[in-house]
C-alpha cells in the first residue's frame, strides 16, 4: 500500500479467552487500512500481521455465508459489508449481542440452530408421488410469495439486534419464524399444521412485540419483522375458525 492510500485506523476489539480470562477486556489495534476495505479486512490484517491469536468466523467475504456476523460500533453488521470508510478513525468491534462467548468474537450459536430445526425448515409433501409423476410445478405467482423469504443466509444478525430475544432467550426468534413462514406460503408444501404448533404459541411469535429492529439490520432485506406479522395474522384466523366457526375448515 502506498502512504497515499494508508488510512490508519484504531480497531478496539473485544477479546476472551474462557481458559485464561476471567472477564471479557478490550484490546485496540492500529491498523493500517484502505479505505476501499471492510472491517473484517482490518480483522484479518491484525490477525496476519499482528495478533495471530484473534479468533473470529468468516468464509465467503461476499456476503453469503453469513459467518462474519458481529456488532460493529454497537450495531449488528457482516463484518464484510461493514465498509471502513463509512465510520470514523476508531472502530469498536464486539461479538453479536444476546449469544453467550465462546471466545473473542465467536459466539455459541447451537440455541438458533436448535430451534430452526425445531420448525422443520425443508419441504413437506402434501402427498406422495413416484419419481415418474414428474417435478411439484408452481407458477410465477405462487412463488413471489415466498422468494424474498429464500434469501435469509441464517446470519443471525436479526437475533442480536431483537430486545425480546435478550429478554426471553425461550422466543424462536425472527429467523425460525420466518422460514417457517417461506415454507407456509409454498405451495408445494403440506406441512403448516406442524410448524404452526411450534410458531404459533407464547415463545413463538405471540413473543414477538414488533419493535422491528430484526429487519433494520438484515443484510438481505427479508424483512423477518413483516413475516412474523403475517403469522400473527394467519394464525389469528385460525383461532377464529377452530373456535367461532369450526364448520369452516382451514
Amino acid at each position: 500500500m502506498s502512504e497515499l492510500q494508508k488510512r490508519q485506523i484504531q480497531l478496539e476489539v473485544l477479546r476472551y479467552n474462557p481458559e485464561t480470562d476471567t472477564a471479557p477486556r478490550y484490546q485496540t489495534y492500529s491498523v493500517p487500512c484502505l479505505n476501499e476495505w471492510v472491517v473484517l479486512d482490518a480483522l484479518n490484517y491484525v490477525k496476519d500481521h499482528i495478533d495471530p491469536t484473534l479468533s473470529y468466523r468468516w468464509s465467503c467475504h461476499m456476503a453469503v455465508c453469513g459467518s462474519c456476523g458481529m456488532m460493529v460500533n454497537g450495531e449488528p453488521k457482516l463484518a464484510c459489508k461493514a465498509f471502513i470508510h463509512e465510520y470514523g478513525d476508531q472502530i469498536k468491534v464486539e461479538p453479536m449481542a444476546n449469544f453467550p462467548i465462546e471466545r473473542d468474537l465467536v459466539t455459541t450459536v447451537e440455541d438458533f440452530i436448535t430451534k430452526l430445526a425445531s420448525v422443520k425448515p425443508y419441504l413437506i409433501p402434501k402427498s406422495d408421488q413416484p419419481i415418474s409423476a414428474g417435478e411439484f410445478k408452481q407458477t410465477p405467482a405462487e412463488l413471489k410469495k415466498f422468494k424474498q423469504y429464500t434469501l435469509c443466509i441464517n446470519c443471525m444478525l436479526c437475533y442480536a439486534a431483537c430486545p425480546q430475544y435478550g429478554l426471553v432467550p425461550e422466543f424462536l426468534g425472527p429467523a425460525a419464524i420466518s422460514m417457517a413462514h417461506r415454507y407456509n406460503q409454498d405451495s408445494r408444501d403440506g406441512g403448516r399444521d406442524q410448524r404452526q404448533e411450534v410458531i404459533a404459541t407464547d415463545e413463538g411469535v405471540w413473543e414477538c412485540s414488533f419493535v422491528g429492529a430484526c429487519s433494520e439490520v438484515c443484510p438481505k432485506h427479508v424483512d423477518p419483522a413483516g413475516a412474523l406479522q403475517q403469522v400473527k395474522v394467519a394464525s389469528t384466523i385460525d383461532w377464529y375458525k377452530e373456535h367461532l366457526m369450526p364448520w369452516v375448515k382451514k
